[in-house]
């Protein structure tokens, strides 16, 4: 998909598909992938980079998409939510969400799974201290405990799945 609005084309793979978007380099990656990209999953929340609704994977790394410049992606591999998991076969951080019914009102949950994903690949075996370190998320409705036992959950799933 190439996108035409700007002046510097940029190419990257986003959920394992190869795009070229013509934009201005500073233009934050979250719009790119809102709107010009329609990956929808990724949320706005505070602009700011603190929230952490608006979490992707950069080449495995979490980042906040609001404050990442469009250009940072050049040549990278990005993750949405849309590419985390599915339906079928939903990624060990989503069914642990489901097993330890972490959502309240949801908004914060896309980029607090994204997060937490990252940080089961960095750390496959998670302290309380390693969530606490490596999830700097927000959650308005204050769903930390259940969020944090998700994580262990997952954990704990893999470990068995690999075991």
């Amino acid at each position: 998909m190439t996108t035409n609005l700007g002046d510097h084309m940029i190419r990257f793979t986003v959920n394992g598909r190869s795009h070229e978007v013509d934009l201005e380099p500073e233009m934050p990656l979250l719009w790119v992938l809102r709107e010009e990209l329609e990956l929808r999953g990724t949320k706005f929340g505070c602009g700011l980079g603190v929230c952490g609704a608006c979490t992707i994977h950069l080449n495995g790394r979490a980042v906040r998409s609001c404050v990442t410049p469009v250009s940072a992606a050049e040549g990278a591999d990005l993750r949405t939510i849309e590419g985390l998991g599915t339906r079928d076969e939903p990624h060990p951080i989503q069914q642990a969400w489901l097993d330890h019914q972490v959502p309240q009102c949801g908004y914060c949950q896309v980029g607090m799974q994204m997060s937490a994903a990252a940080l089961l690949d960095s750390v496959p075996n998670p302290t309380d201290q390693d969530i606490t370190d490596g999830i700097t998320n927000v959650c308005r409705c204050g769903c930390y405990e259940r969020i944090r036992s998700a994580i262990h959950g997952a954990a704990a799933s893999v470990r068995h799945e690999e075991g």
